[in-house]
């Protein structure tokens, strides 16, 4: 294991190792473009094969659909309706593996309520659905990664969800899915890549790629964003996995064949713990879509719409009425109806929608229901599709294609490899015990540091007491240690405000008008770990402040034109090159 610290240090040599891959001798074996969970975990899939692995990313770890889900890991109930039982036994796999092996510190059970209206039929007709829901569920151990289902009768139902209305359900079936902090996820997976070798550069952008004399793919052009330096790299083998930017990523090798992929865009509002009585979450059908109700540490999480989206891919923004929809969507089923004034924060994000079929001359592979790999010319692998709970088998089906026959001689082990801090999760809380109470954390404090980094919460302690007032809370974000600030850039690659508000913590939505009050004492944190001047830290507040203003006002728009034009309105942090018809994440 090498060092997994993401650091502007650790940035500069992983680009120094990709302008190297031009010497002979030095090519990388696997080039990864796309810093979402899919490209993470290609990238730990590879490099924990033994292969040469770099991965770039032209905004932050996580800025695009991999930070913006529902937050959820689940095997996918609704599967069932369409009777896809393979694909729902692959994703209850992959859960129930999150859940004991690889990632138990950031993945926690989390039970869900399917309330019922009628009281013969459709509990017959639903407790079928999730008897098989729990029986396609893995036995790991000996024993069950979450408890069984359970039917509840009305009272039962109101002693678990108070505040749902009388006239809401007859009953309810309780079942057990999972939830995670995704963009945390997300750079853990990275993190535990690195820390096994990979080389990982945010902030650069693929704006070519190149091709030898026979028309493959051997390569690419990247732009330092933060320099604008730009230089060839070597590689045998290039994957795309960048979502909704699918399409422009492959026209980076002037082909018309690949994948085809629309973006469909799903909004949340996120409003306070003690709004909604209630111990689980909800799972409801409405008539455009799923809506859940989901618990989410101080907050309840509320979502999701599906409505097609063709504004700018960078920028999806949630607009008045589907803030409007949710809410009333909700409320049919709440005792005390919820309003604009109990919401808090709001995101959106865009799923990459798979179209039948691929381009012409496209040789692929379809090995899900959920996500197809593609190659649209000879060097270039295309992956799309999927959801965030089966990233790791998406990964694995990835390089497999890049490797073709070689991959039976290195098969994927990424199922035998926690993240990091996994390893001593379960034990640390007794081992530090003594300096937990040292530092002064809270219960609560100490559960939320445990379940955001594991056994990694020793650096987090480390570095309270090498500068004790970094253990204290943040005075108007107190759910956040000044210490998580410092180690978000000592050890998690976080180069500006935008990603320690929005990713590294989740600021931004868990506090009104996005955390503004807490900005001036970030931004101190970043200055001094930074050491940025007084003119670039005003700059970046400034900036945060704009995007902030700009996305109150796409939120107060009625269209997705309109908000996405108010969305404009703020500069990128760290503006992308505009490639016209491809722009490579």
């Amino acid at each position: 294991m090498t060092d997994s610290r993401l650091t502007r240090g650790s940035r500069e040599r992983a680009l120094d190792r990709l302008a190297a891959s031009v010497t002979p001798g030095e090519e990388l074996d696997i080039l990864v473009i796309g810093g979402g969970v899919t490209g993470a975990g290609i990238a730990l899939d590879a490099v924990s094969r033994g292969l040469s692995v770099a991965v770039v990313e032209a905004q932050d770890w996580s800025s695009g659909t991999s930070s913006r889900s529902s937050k959820l890991v689940h095997g996918g109930l609704r599967y069932l309706q369409m009777l896809d039982f393979k694909l729902v036994l692959e994703a209850l796999k992959e859960r129930d593996l999150l859940l004991t092996d690889i990632a138990p510190h950031l993945v926690r059970p989390l039970p869900f309520l399917y309330p019922l209206r009628h009281r013969v039929f459709e509990r017959a007709f639903v407790g079928a659905g999730i008897l098989l829901y729990d029986l396609l569920a893995s036995v790991r151990k000996g024993k069950r990664a979450l408890p069984f289902h359970r039917h509840l009768s009305r009272r039962a139902l109101t002693e678990t969800f108070p505040d749902l209305a009388k006239n809401a359900a007859v009953g309810a079936i309780e079942y057990w899915d999972a939830n995670v902090d995704d963009a945390r996820f997300v750079l853990t997976v990275m993190r535990t890549a690195t820390g096994r070798g990979a080389h990982a550069a945010s902030r650069t952008q693929v704006v070519e790629l190149t091709k030898n004399a026979a028309g493959h793919v051997d390569g690419a052009v990247l732009t330092d964003l933060e320099t604008g330096r730009s230089f060839p790299v070597r590689a045998k083998s290039v994957i795309s996995s960048t979502g909704v930017w699918t399409e422009e990523s492959q026209a980076l090798a002037g082909e018309d064949g690949g994948l085809r992929v629309l973006a469909s865009k799903g909004i949340h509002i996120v409003v306070p713990r003690d709004r909604i009585s209630g111990k689980a979450g909800l799972i409801l059908q409405t008539s455009k879509s799923v809506l859940f109700v989901i618990p989410w540490s101080r907050y309840w999480v509320i979502g999701t719409t599906d409505t097609p989206w063709t504004e700018d891919l960078m920028n999806p923004v949630s607009t008045a009425t589907d803030i409007d929809y949710v809410i009333a969507e909700a409320n049919k089923v709440l005792a005390h109806p919820i309003s604009h004034a109990d919401v808090v924060g709001t995101w959106a994000g865009l799923r990459p929608l798979l179209q039948p079929g691929t381009k012409e001359g496209t040789q692929s592979a379809k090995v899900s229901r959920e996500h197809t790999v593609a190659s649209p010319v000879p060097g270039l692998v295309s992956i799309a599709g999927g959801k965030f709970t089966t990233y790791r088998v998406m990964a694995k089906d990835a390089v497999d294609f890049a490797l073709g026959a070689g991959a039976k001689s290195r098969p994927c082990v990424t199922e035998g490899i926690p993240l990091i801090g996994a390893d001593g999760f379960r034990t640390a809380e007794n081992e530090m015990r003594s300096i937990i109470d040292g530092l002064g954390w809270s219960a609560q404090m100490t559960d939320h540091l445990f379940h955001r980094y594991g056994a990694n919460i020793r650096d987090i302690a480390e570095i309270a007491q090498r500068d004790p007032g970094l253990a204290a809370p943040l005075e108007h974000a107190p759910a956040y240690l000044r210490a998580e600030i410092v180690y978000a850039m000592t050890h998690e690659g976080a180069l500006h405000l935008d990603d320690l508000m929005m990713r590294r913590t989740r600021m931004v939505y868990e506090y009104l008008n996005e955390a503004m009050d807490a900005l001036p004492e970030v931004a101190a944190l970043a200055q001094a770990t930074l050491g940025w001047s007084d003119e670039q830290a005003a700059h970046e507040t400034e900036l945060y402040r704009t995007r902030a203003a700009a996305d109150a006002d796409a939120a107060r728009q009625p269209d997705d034109a309109s908000a996405s034009r108010a969305r404009a309105t703020a500069p990128e942090i760290v503006p992308m090159i505009d490639l016209g018809a491809g722009s490579g994440r």
